[in-house]
């Protein structure tokens, strides 16, 4: 019975010593048709198409004799190292490394990408791989049938960016496209591909310094700080109803928005809360009525960095064509909008009444959408320390609103 197996990354080049001999002793052979069909690939060994990881990994548990699988890239990175290690196959595995596909599509689109976010795209997790394109401005994404190019550029409507599309990376067929997203779904695209997209405002780096201390997206970018003062936002003009600091903070708390996440925030007046979802990795879709208010918050993402789509129209009938939610504040409008949010079934709700009565109206309806509703009345009260003596007073009930299903499938 098998006990080890070897892995070898392919990634178009000739194998290594160490890779040819491995390949030259196995009894059998696990890969995708091109590695199949690979000459080094031993006549007389039994060959295995890869589909589920997972099969494989059985047959070649209990296969008699030598075995082998054969993946592009680096196996180790989003790749079958990872379910071949599993316990519960029982197998030693050694891994003989390619260059990943990820670092050929940079190197053939001459960028570094040690600040770029990887996502897996399939079919399961295509809308948050979606997400993280829309809220970065640099992404690689791994993609797989039915999740590729053109349903990425379907699903990033309203949203501009560029793709570089690496199809077939190391073979002879291998090709490098540049597109713009709203005309990635009107070309057939080869599999394997790797998708990166690029575009947005980044925040600058500082001078002197030749790049980041960390893969991905710095977190120790812009200010410290969940949310920021109040005169971050409008130059000392005062924000609208329910834009307060000290709420804007509890709203964070009780949503959670993170990367991977689509956030609505309807009624986003100057974008404070709107910016400071952005920074916490979400993407985010800031609705607003006013053209004013989509002015100003165009203007606060930019200031800070981050990037969001801002769609100018009245809620609840401009929500109709906008993605799914995973988390909504719903800073205006009250009973009617948050009523045609639930009917979305985001995750969770946050909003805030000025008044019990408005409050009731409000949880009662989240409860008969099917949300655990909690309130917390919430009273700040600014002081001068120079005197201590009470500057501003602000009162507010802060609703959220929790989807218990929505919470088990996360």
């Amino acid at each position: 019975m098998a006990d080890r197996v070897t892995v070898i990354g392919w990634d178009g080049s000739p194998l290594t010593a160490a890779g040819r001999g491995a390949l030259g002793a196995a009894t059998l052979v696990a890969g995708a048709a091109h590695h199949l069909a690979l000459p080094e690939v031993p006549p007389a060994a039994e060959r295995v198409r890869l589909g589920s990881v997972a099969l494989a990994a059985r047959r070649i548990a209990g296969h008699r004799g030598t075995a082998v699988v054969l993946a592009d890239g680096d196996p180790g990175f989003f790749g079958v190292v990872r379910t071949l290690r599993a316990p519960e196959f029982g197998l030693e595995v050694e891994v003989v490394p390619a260059v990943s596909s990820v670092a050929a599509a940079f190197a053939r689109a001459g960028m570094p990408w040690d600040d770029a976010q990887v996502v897996v795209a399939h079919r399961r997790t295509l809308r948050r791989a979606v997400n993280v394109c829309r809220a970065h401005t640099k992404v690689a994404v791994l993609t797989s049938p039915g999740a590729g190019p053109a349903e990425l550029g379907l699903l990033m409507e309203g949203v501009h960016r560029t793709f570089v599309i690496c199809e077939e990376l190391g073979t002879d067929r291998e090709q490098v496209s540049v597109v713009t997203s709203d005309k990635a779904a009107d070309h057939t695209w080869r599999d394997p591909n790797v998708v990166i997209v690029i575009g947005g405002p980044s925040a600058p780096v500082p001078a002197g310094e030749g790049g980041g201390w960390i893969a991905g997206r710095d977190p120790s970018a812009g200010p410290r700080g969940w949310v920021q003062p109040d005169a971050e936002y409008g130059e000392g003009a005062a924000l609208g109803e329910g834009e307060t600091d000290l709420l804007r903070a509890a709203q964070l708390a009780r949503l959670g928005p993170r990367v991977g996440d689509l956030v609505w925030d309807i009624g986003c007046g100057s974008g404070a809360f709107a910016t400071e979802a952005a920074r916490a990795g979400a993407a985010v879709i800031a609705v607003d009525r006013d053209l004013a208010a989509c002015v100003r918050s165009d203007a606060a993402g930019r200031k800070f960095g981050v990037q969001f789509q801002i769609v100018h129209g009245g809620a609840p009938h401009v929500l109709e064509n906008l993605p799914e939610p995973d988390v909504v504040r719903v800073g205006g409008g009250g009973a009617a909008v948050v009523t045609a949010v639930a009917d979305r079934r985001p995750q969770r709700i946050v909003t805030h009444a000025a008044t019990r009565d408005a409050a009731e109206l409000i949880g009662r309806d989240l409860t008969e959408h099917g949300y655990q509703v909690e309130c917390a009345l919430l009273q700040s009260v600014e002081l001068d320390t120079r005197a201590w003596t009470e500057t501003e007073r602000n009162v507010a009930f802060l609703l959220s609103g929790t989807l218990p299903q929505r919470e088990a499938s996360r």
